[in-house]
């Protein structure tokens, strides 16, 4: 990066000649995705702290020093990241479980036209339908657990993957499909050296859209489940200290779901695609 350069063609003359220039440093910095987010973050940050303390209301807005200080204190105690786990371990159980669905139907809707038809009417017909709106039904089926959690998870991740798989091979080249076959590839071996390489990028973008829908249906199911069972993750954390005014420790368990989201979108995801379809020149 450091010996970056512009090069840049005179015009108006006979010869075209090519005419270097250093790029500077705060170009340079420019140009680093990671710097770019940070300093939005960082301007975010200012933005909160300075109206929280316009406002100096804690019991409305707290400043960002007070939300972080209440962070410190819960993580200090082993509130938060007690809760925090009890909330990814569920997540993790219902985003495998859903994408796993997903990758059984997208199999089928590949393999014969009726399933096909079958994930797309299906789709068609449960995707509108919020994940959380299914959390009664759940309560009365699977009764008081993570078992009407993972149900509510499940129904938030499967159809946007499979969706997006689904999308994803049948948007893969004849040309490829054509290289399988010469190559005598049938059934998984097909899909898994074939299919998914050239689709990855619709898959991954399912399975971001997947984790970002489960992600948010956990926080509000886990507040209505747990004031029914007096126990929860992150979406209890909050309703429990709303209940007690502690408006700050509110705050710092929404900025704890906002930070794990960050974490997995800008870390685990990120490095995924880098290693995958940048990798392979599937995206740019």
């Amino acid at each position: 990066m450091a010996s970056a350069r512009i090069l840049l063609r005179e015009a108006g003359s006979d010869t075209q000649g090519q005419v270097e220039r250093r790029l500077s440093t705060w170009e340079l910095a420019w140009e680093n995705a990671f710097l770019r987010k940070a300093v939005l973050i960082l301007l975010l940050a200012a933005i909160w702290e300075l109206y929280g303390r316009w406002l100096n209301d804690t019991l409305l807005f707290p400043t960002l020093t007070e939300t972080l200080g209440s962070v410190t204190e819960h993580i200090e105690n082993g509130v938060l990241p007690e809760r925090a786990w009890a909330s990814i371990k569920v997540l993790l159980m219902g985003f495998a479980a859903g994408t796993l669905l997903a990758g059984l139907l997208t199999m089928l809707a590949i393999s014969t036209r009726i399933g096909s038809d079958f994930l797309e009417t299906v789709t068609a017909m449960m995707s509108p339908l919020p994940a959380i709106a299914l959390l009664p039904l759940a309560l009365i089926w699977f009764g008081l657990g993570n078992g009407s959690l993972v149900f509510v998870l499940i129904h938030s991740v499967l159809w946007p993957v499979a969706l997006n798989t689904h999308s994803g091979f049948r948007a893969v080249s004849q040309t490829l499909r054509m290289v399988g076959r010469n190559y005598g590839l049938t059934g998984f071996r097909y899909v898994f050296k074939i299919l998914i390489p050239a689709a990855f990028p619709s898959i991954l973008t399912g399975l971001k859209i997947g984790w970002a829908f489960a992600w948010r249906t956990l926080v509000a199911a886990e507040l209505v489940f747990g004031v029914s069972s007096g126990q929860g993750g992150l979406g209890w954390f909050i309703f429990e200290n709303r209940n007690l005014l502690e408006i700050p420790a509110v705050f710092a368990g929404l900025l704890t779901v906002i930070m794990i989201g960050l974490v997995v979108e800008n870390l685990i995801f990120r490095t995924i695609e880098r290693r995958t379809v940048i990798r392979w020149g599937l995206q740019s």
